[in-house]
């Protein structure tokens, strides 16, 4: 998988693996728990030094770290140290187990995963999902999802996405015109045309279409999807036309209505600030600052509170004024 250099949590130096598990187990140990040293350590680690520092706790005290973080911490903020813990490999494996178990489907997790990943990441969500699990990931989703939307699911799970060469300004012309024709012109919607377009062309060809698109019919397509379709397709195709035109820029707006209004929507700032903490999380910012007139790092301060608080600070790495 590619090196990304675009995260705000990189490898900690010098780094001690030994001490650290030393200075957690202190933490933790007798009457009361000392968060603030487990949060620091955590969140200015990067994933590989956690698995290593989760190695030496087990080595040198005979404890396994994640239980003893179960045990010690509550709530939110257990659940973010936990996540944290997760090896980095599994952790979309592990995100999408939990969306397709047990009683309703969360298809957000589903959407939210599947529009984002780059074509070599799903194949290796599937392997792992096979090797973890021992089931087949494409099994599962087609077992608790239905109609366009399960069709598009199966469309991305295949990982097949065009790859992005020199772009063709004939077939951007004619993709354009069939998604035209299967939207705004049909009387009812042909989304299988939109499946396939946005599910198959590279991502240079499909910016093209939007552009082409919008000389075509005079909307942008998110206005065409969000008039022609409705309930989990819909939230999945904007998803991923948003993840085309940008993957940062998506991720910003999933950050903001996660905070955004009346309570916090937890699992989706958790997953989003762990997964994408040694990926893309800078352009996040960076996009979030330009989109909603106030920086990620002033959100996250103003929408959450104590221990929690602070982690996901040291997580976000900075404030963008």
């Amino acid at each position: 998988l590619p090196q990304y250099t675009r995260g705000t949590v990189a490898a900690f130096a010098p780094f001690d693996a030994r001490a650290d598990a030393e200075a957690l187990r202190k933490a933790m140990k007798g009457i009361g728990t000392d968060e603030e040293t487990v949060l620091t350590i955590l969140t200015t680690r990067n994933n590989a030094q956690r698995q290593e520092i989760a190695s030496a706790f087990k080595t040198l005290f005979g404890r396994d770290l994640v239980d003893d973080l179960k045990s010690e911490l509550t709530g939110k903020f257990e659940t973010l140290m936990v996540s944290l813990m997760r090896p980095a490999y599994i952790f979309d494996a592990h995100a999408l187990k939990h969306a397709i178990k047990g009683a309703g489907t969360n298809e957000k997790v589903l959407t939210e995963i599947l529009a984002s990943r780059t074509p070599a990441e799903v194949q290796n969500i599937k392997q792992v999902y096979q090797q973890e699990y021992e089931a087949d990931l494409e099994d599962k989703i087609t077992g608790e999802t239905s109609g366009h939307f399960q069709r598009l699911l199966v469309v991305l799970l295949q990982a097949n996405r065009d790859p992005d060469a020199g772009v063709d300004e004939a077939l951007v012309e004619q993709d354009a015109q069939v998604l035209f024709r299967a939207g705004e012109l049909k009387w009812g919607t042909d989304e299988e045309k939109f499946i396939t377009i946005l599910g198959t062309r590279s991502i240079s060809h499909l910016r093209r279409v939007f552009d082409k698109y919008m000389t075509i019919s005079g909307f942008q397509i998110e206005e065409t999807i969000d008039r022609e379709t409705s309930g989990d397709l819909e939230k999945l195709l904007l998803a991923v036309v948003k993840c085309i035109r940008s993957v940062p820029a998506y991720f910003a707006e999933t950050l903001y209505y996660s905070m955004k209004g009346a309570g916090t929507d937890d699992d989706t700032l958790i997953r989003v600030m762990v997964s994408r903490s040694e990926i893309d999380l800078l352009d996040i910012r960076r996009e979030f600052r330009k989109n909603f007139a106030k920086s990620l790092y002033q959100m996250i301060q103003k929408d959450t509170s104590g221990d929690y608080r602070k982690a996901l600070l040291l997580l976000c790495g900075g404030n963008d004024d």
